[in-house]
C-alpha cells in the first residue's frame, strides 16, 4: 500500500488516518500546529510520526491529504509548493467539499497529481472507526490520474465515489451543509439542490442518507450542540458567502438557508463564538 502523510490533526484528519491504517495504508506522518494535538491523533491512528512542520511531514508520503480548514488550504499549498521537495508523481488531495482542486495548481505545476477528496460524512469527534466511511459517498474533483487513485481509496474504505464539476462545488457543499449542519431542515431541500446539478432523486438520496445517519449517531452518542459542525459554528465567513452566492438562483432555498444559518449562529453564540465573528455573520445573513 501507499505511504501516507496527513496535514491537519483535526477530527477528519484523525478519523481518515485511522480508517486508512485499518485498510493497509501506511500512515507515515501527521502534522499539526500543536504537538499535543498531533500526538493525541497518532495514539488513535496507532502509527506514524508526529510533526509540527508540514514540510517534514509531507516528505514522508507519496500520498498527502490536506485536512485543514478551507481558509487554510491555500496557505498550506503555498508553503508546500515553495519547498525543495520533489513533487513528481506524488498524489496530493485536499478534503474540502467547497474549495476547488484548482487551489492545488502550484503543486500540480511541479508534477504532483492533485484532486479534492471530500467524504460526505460528519466528523464531530477525533475518535471514530473505519465504519464511519463505509457506505458513504466521496465527492471527487481534479486530475484524471489523481481521480483514479481517489476512486480506489473510496472503494477501499467501503464507500462510493462521484465526480463533481468545479463550478458545482458550492451548490454541492451547500447541499451537504443543509443535510448535516442544519439538521432541522427538511432533507428534501438537500435532495433538490443535488438534482439541480444533474443527480436523479434516487442517487441524491443515496448520497446524503449516510451523512444523515452519521449525524444522528453523533446526536445519540453526544449532545445536540456539540454535534453541530460546519461554517457557521466556526465563524467561517468565506464559506457562508459562497453558499449564499450559489443559492441566489434559487430564492426559496436561499431564504431557508438564511433562516437556518441564523438559528445555527445563535447556537454558535451559546458555544462562545467570538463576538466579532458573530457580528460579521449576523450582518451577512441579514443582507438582502
Amino acid at each position: 500500500m501507499i505511504d501516507v502523510a496527513i496535514i491537519g490533526a483535526g477530527n477528519l484528519g484523525t478519523a481518515l488516518g485511522y480508517a486508512l491504517s485499518q485498510k493497509g495504508y501506511r500512515i507515515k506522518a501527521l502534522s499539526c500546529r500543536t504537538l499535543s494535538s498531533v500526538r493525541k491523533s497518532l495514539q488513535i491512528i496507532g502509527e506514524g510520526k508526529a510533526f509540527t512542520d508540514n514540510l517534514q511531514a509531507a516528505e514522508q508520503g507519496k500520498l498527502i491529504f490536506i485536512c485543514v480548514p478551507d481558509s487554510e488550504i491555500a496557505k498550506v499549498v503555498k508553503e508546500l509548493a515553495g519547498s525543495a521537495i520533489s513533487w513528481s508523481e506524488k498524489h496530493i488531495f485536499h478534503c474540502s467539499g467547497l474549495v476547488s482542486a484548482e487551489v492545488l495548481k502550484p503543486l500540480k505545476a511541479k508534477g504532483a497529481l492533485t484532486a479534492s477528496f471530500h467524504p460526505v460524512q460528519s466528523f464531530s469527534q477525533k475518535k471514530g472507526g473505519p465504519k464511519q466511511f463505509e457506505g458513504i459517498y466521496f465527492g471527487l474533483e481534479g486530475d484524471e490520474k489523481a481521480l483514479e487513485l481517489a476512486e480506489k481509496i473510496a472503494s477501499h474504505l467501503g464507500g462510493y465515489s462521484i465526480v463533481i464539476r468545479s463550478k458545482d462545488k458550492a451548490l454541492y457543499h451547500a447541499a451537504c451543509s443543509v443535510a448535516s449542519n442544519f439538521f432541522i431542515v427538511l432533507i428534501d431541500v438537500a435532495l433538490s439542490l443535488l438534482k439541480f446539478i444533474g443527480f436523479e432523486e434516487k442517487q441524491a438520496s443515496e448520497i446524503v442518507l449516510p451523512l444523515i445517519q452519521g449525524t444522528l449517531q453523533n446526536i445519540k452518542e453526544f449532545d445536540l450542540e456539540s454535534s453541530l459542525t460546519g461554517p457557521v459554528i466556526r465563524g467561517d465567513q468565506e464559506s457562508v458567502e459562497k453558499h449564499l452566492d450559489a443559492l441566489r438562483k434559487y430564492p426559496g432555498y436561499l431564504e431557508i438557508y438564511r433562516s437556518l444559518a441564523t438559528q445555527a449562529l445563535e447556537i454558535a453564540k451559546r458555544r462562545k463564538l467570538p463576538p466579532e465573528k458573530y457580528k460579521v455573520l449576523k450582518n451577512l445573513l441579514e443582507e438582502e
